[in-house]
């Protein structure tokens, strides 16, 4: 018998000062069982970085949720479709291969990806080429301090402050935050 995912609930306030957005979030997520709670939270990241698209490219007439992830590997981490269904932006996290990126490129206007863990300079530098044609693809580097911190905010049901301000995401809970700067790759 399979093991099942891991249910996170997550209630996240959302204030993207660079933006002028603000908003809750409630927000389940579902931890398949080889996903690690650092990948997970900076999927929690790259949403609340990424929210306020929700107004700023759909005007507010849209859906952002969390894909499948790991347990179907054509379905984006985060997406971000209009009411027609088209994907009008696909989140990435983690160290893919080219191939799906790529791919992933055709399906939608626009494609980012968050990289983390120690491992993530060497394995840019074995795709940097293979990635350098696709114009709609932004790859971003999650220093691996900050990601590893992000582990002890991780709770079944997390109650979360996200600040955005000059590109800095502030994550935090009432006991501690963790300050989120990516770096730009491409």
């Amino acid at each position: 018998m399979a093991i099942k995912s891991t249910i996170f609930k997550a209630n996240l306030q959302i204030a993207d000062i660079d933006h002028s957005y603000y908003a809750d979030h409630a927000l389940t997520l579902a931890r398949h069982p080889s996903e690690t709670d650092e990948r997970m939270m900076v999927r929690l990241v790259a949403l609340a970085l990424n929210a306020h698209k929700l107004h700023t490219v759909l005007g507010g007439d849209g859906v952002l949720a969390f894909g499948e992830g790991l347990s179907n590997p054509d379905d984006p981490d985060i997406h971000l479709r209009d009411y027609t269904g088209q994907t009008r932006m696909w989140v990435e996290v983690g160290q893919p291969e080219d191939k799906p990126l790529i791919k992933a490129c055709g399906k939608s206007d626009e494609v980012l990806l968050y990289c983390f863990n120690h491992a993530a300079e060497v394995w840019w530098r074995g795709m940097e080429a293979k990635l350098a044609r696709p114009k709609n693809l932004s790859v971003f580097r999650v220093p691996t301090v900050a990601s590893q911190a992000l582990i002890g905010l991780a709770q079944r049901s997390m109650q979360l402050q996200a600040t955005v301000q000059e590109g800095v995401l502030t994550l935090g809970d009432a006991q501690r935050t963790v300050d989120v700067e990516c770096v730009r790759w491409k």
